[in-house]
Parts: structure tokens; C-alpha cells; sequence
């Protein structure tokens, strides 16, 4: 049975921040909001728990998982990135978007999308997301929630859904469900898509 933490989505309280970073680095699987939607986390590079958020959202092992970065500060770290895309990014960012990048040699194969070698990056406005991240000191490996059949509104729902199935369930109010926009710059073309239940649409 998933641990239900309530947190203030402007005023994050600290003791609950620090409950959850805890859980995080001990190996579990979290449902947390974001500026577009619940999405899944774990711990950087926690193989166990992403095996299970791949099992949770019945997702191809091709599926792109997302580093939840707090700023751009570390973003050469984990992706290869030219001036002008810096620049792109600095410029959308912090958003309900989705970068797809190159990743740097030094990351793990498991982390990275198939013989692509990319890598998801976002960074969240959401005050709850930038409050772990900050505790935490590193990135989180994360996915949006999307279940077809399912609207997750509020912590509530992800609890029906998926109660027996993840350790942690922030709830923070209403959250609406909106897909994020993903950007693929990984190679010269830009490529913009919506991320949907089960699929990504081209945008433009």
C-alpha cells in the first residue's frame, strides 16, 4: 500500500520534501504532480524501479524515460547540447515540455532510448517538483501517468488506480491531466510531438 503524503502545491513543507527524497533513494517508484499531469519517478538510474514503471505503464523498452532536472545547470552532464539548442532550452524552459537529446557517453545504456542513444530532458515549474529535485541533489528518472481508461485529476485517483502498485502518492490539489510537448533536437531536425496514451502525435 503506497504511502499518501497531502503537500502544499506553493509551500512545499520540508519534513514532507525530505519523506519523500528518502523514499526515493531507498528504491521506490513515486506518482507525483507536475505542470502537465501526475507523472512516475524513481532515483537516478534505480534499474529495479524502472523495470516497474515499465511494467506499471505497460510501456516498449524503446520508450523514452525523462531526467528531471531541476535547472540546466547540470544538463551537459547528461546530454550532449550545442550552443543554440542551450540556447532553446533556456529559453522555453521551465515548462510542460519534453527536450529529446543526444546522451553523453558516460551515461548507462539503460537509461538511453534503444540504438538512438537519446535521452528525455525537462525541467517542471511545479514547486513540489523543483522541492525534491533540490533536496534530492540529482535528477529523477520519470514518465508522465498515462493510463488509458484513467484521468488523474488528483492524488486520490492515482490511489485508486494505483495503490498497491508504486510506495508513494503526493497529492497536491487539482492537477489536470495535459499531455507535455516533446521536442526531439537529437539530430538537425527539429521535431516536435504531443505525448498521448500510449503514443507520441506529430504536432506540427
Amino acid at each position: 500500500m503506497a504511502l499518501f503524503l497531502d503537500i502544499h502545491p506553493e509551500n512545499p513543507q520540508s519534513r514532507l520534501i525530505s519523506k519523500v527524497t528518502e523514499t526515493l533513494k531507498s528504491g521506490a517508484v513515486i506518482a507525483y504532480p507536475t505542470d502537465s499531469g501526475y507523472a512516475l519517478g524513481c532515483a537516478l538510474g534505480n534499474k529495479n524501479a524502472m523495470d516497474r514503471i515499465i511494467k506499471i505503464r505497460q510501456l516498449k523498452r524503446h520508450h523514452h524515460f525523462t531526467l528531471m532536472l531541476k535547472d540546466l545547470s547540470h544538463v551537459g552532464e547528461y546530454a550532449k547540447l550545442n550552443n543554440s539548442g542551450f540556447r532553446l532550452l533556456k529559453k522555453i524552459l521551465p515548462g510542460a515540455y519534453t527536450f529529446i537529446l543526444e546522451g553523453t557517453k558516460d551515461i548507462p545504456n539503460r537509461l538511453l532510448n534503444g540504438n538512438r542513444k537519446t535521452i528525455g530532458v525537462r525541467v517542471s515549474s511545479n514547486a513540489i517538483v523543483q522541492s525534491i529535485l533540490e533536496d534530492l541533489m540529482e535528477p529523477m528518472m520519470s514518465v508522465s501517468l498515462i493510463m488509458k481508461g484513467y484521468e488523474f485529476y488528483h492524488g486520490n485517483d492515482v490511489k485508486t488506480v494505483l495503490n498497491n502498485s508504486i510506495d508513494l502518492i503526493i497529492d497536491s490539489g487539482h492537477c489536470p491531466p495535459e499531455p507535455t510537448t516533446v521536442i526531439d533536437i537529437s539530430e538537425n531536425d527539429v521535431i516536435i510531438l504531443r505525448e498521448g496514451a500510449g503514443s507520441l502525435e506529430f504536432v506540427n
